[in-house]
């Protein structure tokens, strides 16, 4: 990454305490994907960084430096933050979990950026969350190469029929399951309709939605190394 960036559009993904009075913040850029960056003196009461660096902001940040952590050396905006309450503050606490934890350092994803303000918008509107979170997810999969064919049998190519149940592998897809059911207990079979209503994004009854819930947590936890996200957390202690 250069050694010097300027006024790149950002949002705070991740911030946490750095030494004494600094902050330690995960960027999600629009041209350099995630960036991890020290904002000095971010913590003093009169820092004038302090009231910017808040999620779900739209920044325009400047970065300096030649190692993998990056200073802050500007900040500006001109709109405000997105405004999130109860489960669509989680809802966006567990996106920008999603993105810390599975972005590389300095690697562009100029359509997933624009993807993710789609979502943030999409949580402050009155659009179901279930379904916000499910498309998001999809797209976030098919932009670092681990799409799913939620459209056909990976060994036939035959389509996916309602009525037939398939089991599904992360990163290969889904065959048909002719001696399961999704009452066995196994967890990654799938009834079809539920894949269709998931493709379609018509999750309106509690089955299609916990399926498709199901489905995309199977796929991301492939990714995620083992190790749970904090964000979910807030969902159950809620419940």
């Amino acid at each position: 990454m250069e050694s010097r960036v300027f006024l790149q559009p950002a949002y705070v993904l991740h911030r946490r305490p750095f030494k004494n009075t600094s902050l330690l913040i995960d960027f999600f850029s629009i041209d350099y994907g995630r960036i991890r960056a020290v904002a000095k003196g971010a913590r003093r009461e009169k820092s004038k960084y302090r009231p910017f660096l808040q999620l779900f902001h739209p920044l325009l940040v400047s970065f300096s430096g030649r190692g993998e952590v990056k200073t802050v050396s500007g900040l500006e905006s001109s709109l405000s933050a997105i405004k999130l309450e109860g489960d669509r503050l989680f809802s966006g606490l567990y996106v920008n979990e999603l993105l810390a934890r599975l972005l590389l350092n300095h690697v562009e994803h100029t359509g997933l950026y624009k993807i993710y303000q789609d979502t943030l918008i999409a949580l402050q509107g009155s659009r179901a969350i279930e379904v916000v979170l499910r498309n998001f997810e999809l797209k976030l999969l098919a932009e670092l190469g681990y799409g799913i064919n939620l459209d056909a049998d990976c060994n036939t190519h035959a389509p996916i029929r309602r009525a037939r149940n398939y089991r599904f592998t992360p990163d290969i897809g889904f065959e048909l399951a002719e001696h399961e059911s999704t009452a066995d207990n196994s967890n990654r079979v799938f009834r079809g309709e539920h894949l269709i209503a998931l493709r379609q994004l018509e999750l309106r009854d509690r089955e299609s939605a916990q399926s498709a819930k199901r489905l995309l947590r199977i796929a991301l936890d492939a990714h995620l190394g083992g190790r749970p996200l904090n964000s979910r957390n807030l969902f159950v202690h809620k419940a």
